[in-house]
């Protein structure tokens, strides 16, 4: 993640702000130079961006200027066409009921991490289209409860049926409770797991996007030779025998996770989701002169970095007493498998 600077005084920037802090100029994601900067009011009502390479006229999101949940902006063209939305809240299918208390708070946290996965995704230049004539499936969110949080606890609301957070069709679902930091925490404790995050489940859900966008009927035997059979065991066969068995115990010498032992979908998307996690440490490393380069379409260039820092950013974990921050291992049956999700990101960024 890139920091930027205040256009007014040079102040460092960060991703979700909307203020600079040291001259009090606003600030708005800017879809004409793709980056956060200052932007100046207009008599109309309408912002400026103050870059003078760019200076496209603008628009707050309906999510940034009502809700307080974005900081995005949209073109002055595209709210003439009717436009409210950013292109990454217009792919809202649902939202949380904001009737609840602390829904609002949790729906900016899971606004944060969606915008945090389409810099990624644009970094990479993989598609993410909303119209449905040109993807198919084209992607949505949907942020829903099936509980609500009182005294200090999560209890069954009136909703009826369970919130399961998952992909289908298209369709990313993440239930709100995810955005409740004590409540993720006890969670990743039950299920035993290294790492439970907000951006983690969305960077994991993505993946199953991912595969039925760029796989499904696509290159399924290439991806069947690299992570096993989707087909056999059938999906609801291998989730029983998971929770009933568990992991093998060699697991962390082929698998990201645990969790990735229990089919091949489940394999792809966890494995994608750590893809994901070392172009975004990496870019961030790069950008704050940390390494050299973030992104690099020379996998085994990327990979070196990351194993290096992997292990200076671990053992400064340990010293906090922190869980480490790259609990993967990448063994050569990992690298092969990051082989292959790397080549189809790159088929997709050549494409696009």
């Amino acid at each position: 993640m890139r920091h930027y600077p205040c256009q007014r005084c040079d102040n460092r920037l960060f991703f979700d702000n909307t203020l600079c802090l040291v001259c009090h100029s606003e600030l708005g994601w800017c879809p004409g130079c793709h980056a956060l900067v200052t932007v100046d009011l207009q008599p109309d009502g309408r912002y400026r961006c103050v870059d003078d390479t760019c200076a496209t006229l603008l628009v707050k999101c309906h999510n940034y200027s009502v809700e307080g949940v974005c900081n995005r902006m949209i073109t002055s063209e595209e709210a003439d066409r009717g436009m409210t939305l950013c292109d990454c809240c217009r792919h809202n299918q649902a939202i949380p009921d904001l009737s609840v208390p602390g829904h609002r708070e949790r729906w900016a946290k899971l606004e944060s991490a969606k915008r945090r996965l389409f810099y990624t995704l644009d970094l990479l230049g993989l598609p993410h289209e909303v119209d449905g004539r040109r993807a198919n499936p084209p992607l949505a969110f949907a942020f829903l409860a099936d509980e609500v949080a009182a005294e200090g606890d999560w209890h069954s609301s009136d909703e009826g049926m369970p919130v399961f957070t998952g992909h289908a069709g298209g369709l990313i679902t993440i239930n709100v409770k995810e955005a409740d930091d004590v409540e993720r925490e006890r969670l990743r404790n039950d299920f035993n797991e290294a790492h439970r995050t907000l951006i983690g489940h969305f960077r994991h859900e993505i993946g199953h996007y991912y595969w039925e966008l760029l796989i499904k009927n696509r290159d399924e035997p290439a991806c069947i030779e690299v992570f096993g059979d989707h087909n056999n065991p059938s999906y609801s066969e291998a989730l029983d025998r998971h929770y009933q068995q568990g992991p093998p115990n060699d697991w962390r010498g082929r698998f990201v996770s645990a969790y990735a032992t229990m089919h091949p979908w489940e394999d792809f998307a966890e494995t994608f989701g750590f893809y994901l996690d070392m172009v975004a440490i990496l870019d961030t490393a790069g950008h704050f002169g940390i390494t050299p380069t973030g992104f690099d379409e020379d996998l085994e260039a990327m990979l070196t970095t990351f194993r290096r820092l992997s292990l200076g950013f671990n053992e400064m974990n340990r010293e906090m007493g922190l869980l480490d921050l790259v609990p993967e291992v990448i063994t050569p049956t990992i690298a092969c498998k990051l082989c292959y999700i790397h080549d189809m990101v790159l088929a997709a960024r050549r494409q696009q």
